[in-house]
């Protein structure tokens, strides 16, 4: 197994409820991250607030597609934190620890990210992360106002 993390932050121009509006209803990330194409709600799991089962769509190269099904759970939530746990087969887990900041004329998102897979799979899962999750961020400042977003 192998562990890394990555950073994402966002900063549109919305009040923090309404950031955390969006970021805690994963219904509605169908809407805006790269390769989701459908969200599930569940009954929640033990140890959740809420539960999902999600539908990626995914590319291995520039002719191989393929769709991936995981479960994603909420296990915390506050006005200003948001904690999500994403598990795929085969051993591929993905933290989300989402913090929302009120800054000056907008919101600050900061996006904490640890991904745990099989080695072999690592370096794949861990691109396709991070690429998605900075894309993401994009999109939620077009939604919300645009601030300026980068990924470190």
């Amino acid at each position: 197994m192998r562990t890394d993390e990555f950073h994402c932050t966002a900063r549109p121009r919305c009040t923090p409820a309404a950031a955390m509006a969006l970021l805690s209803d994963l219904t509605r990330q169908g809407e805006l991250h790269p390769l989701i194409i459908a969200v599930t709600p569940e009954p929640p799991r033990p140890g959740a607030i809420r539960s999902y089962t999600i539908k990626d769509a995914m590319r291995w190269g520039p002719l191989v597609r393929f769709t991936i099904v995981y479960r994603a759970d909420i296990v915390a939530e506050s006005a200003t934190e948001l904690e999500t746990v994403a598990r795929q087969s085969p051993r591929v887990t993905v933290r989300n620890l989402t913090t929302v900041t009120p800054e000056d004329d907008h919101t600050r998102i900061d996006c904490h990210v640890t991904l745990t897979a099989p080695t072999p799979l690592f370096r794949y899962a861990f691109t396709q992360a991070r690429r998605a999750h900075t894309e993401l961020a994009a999109r939620i400042e077009q939604r919300l106002g645009p601030g300026g977003h980068r990924a470190e």
